[in-house]
């Protein structure tokens, strides 16, 4: 636990507060918005929600596991008695990370088989590496935390690659109006994930101390944001965009 200054301190809280704040709004708007869909895409609805959900309770832990490590003493926060709790992170992306994949492969509305397959294969692949990456988060050592780091871009990137090269076929039958969308999901999660190596790997090359800290704990907090409230967001556009074009094809087809 790093002596920190009353700004790092606060910036760090005040990033978890936001964090809770804007994924908590982000839940009661995603599950409040289900009844703006077609049934088949109220699933993927209700799990962008419990994504957003499972993340903003963990934020709250944190935060409260956050105040309750430091105290202020001579002008700067020092260590408590009480261990700061990074594990809650860790069992949080292990819930969420899997959900993320399911909510899209869910909007894309595929086959029954395909569903499970895909959502199976990308979901297991996903708590490899969230599994992977643990013991390096929490080891001292820079060797251990590059072996564990890298073991886990192996489950990463195959998932790129799924996502890329074997949902190119599902992502191009989708209709036109949501064609665009259901791409820039699927970017803005190979996008955001790449963020976090980048914090991940913070500590590996050099960057110690307070400084350190702060870019983990920031870090971390944006790529949440963006990959689980901000991903929601485009999963109920996709979501309202699909059921808007099948409402136009019943009205075709209803005899004048």
């Amino acid at each position: 636990m790093e002596t920190l200054s009353i700004g790092q301190y606060e910036l760090i809280y005040n990033a978890f507060s936001f964090g809770f704040a804007t994924l908590a709004a982000a839940t009661l708007f995603f599950w409040l918005g289900i009844g703006q869909v077609k049934p088949q895409y109220k699933t993927a609805l209700v799990v962008t929600g419990l994504v957003t959900f499972i993340a903003a309770y963990h934020y709250f832990r944190i935060g409260q596991s956050w105040n309750e490590a430091y105290v202020l003493a001579d002008g700067a926060y020092v260590a408590s008695e009480k261990t700061f709790n990074s594990a809650y992170r860790y069992v949080d992306w292990l819930l969420t990370v899997p959900l993320l994949l399911v909510e899209l492969i869910l909007v894309m509305s595929l086959t029954r088989s395909e569903t499970v397959s895909r959502a199976t294969k990308l979901g297991v692949l996903a708590l490899i590496m969230v599994a992977l990456g643990y013991p390096g988060e929490v080891s001292d050592s820079g060797s251990v935390r590059w072996i564990f780091g890298l073991l886990s871009m192996i489950p990463f990137l195959w998932i790129v690659y799924e996502l890329y090269v074997g949902l190119g076929k599902a992502i191009e039958s989708q209709p036109e109006n949501a064609r665009g969308l259901v791409r820039t999901a699927r970017n803005v999660t190979v996008a955001s994930w790449c963020f976090y190596p980048v914090v991940y790997f913070a500590g590996a090359i050099g960057l110690e101390g307070a400084t350190a800290t702060v870019v983990v704990e920031v870090g971390y907090t944006i790529a949440d944001i963006v990959a689980k409230a901000g991903f929601g967001v485009l999963i109920f556009l996709i979501a309202m965009r699909k059921s808007e074009d099948s409402e136009a094809k019943e009205t075709l087809t209803i005899p004048a």
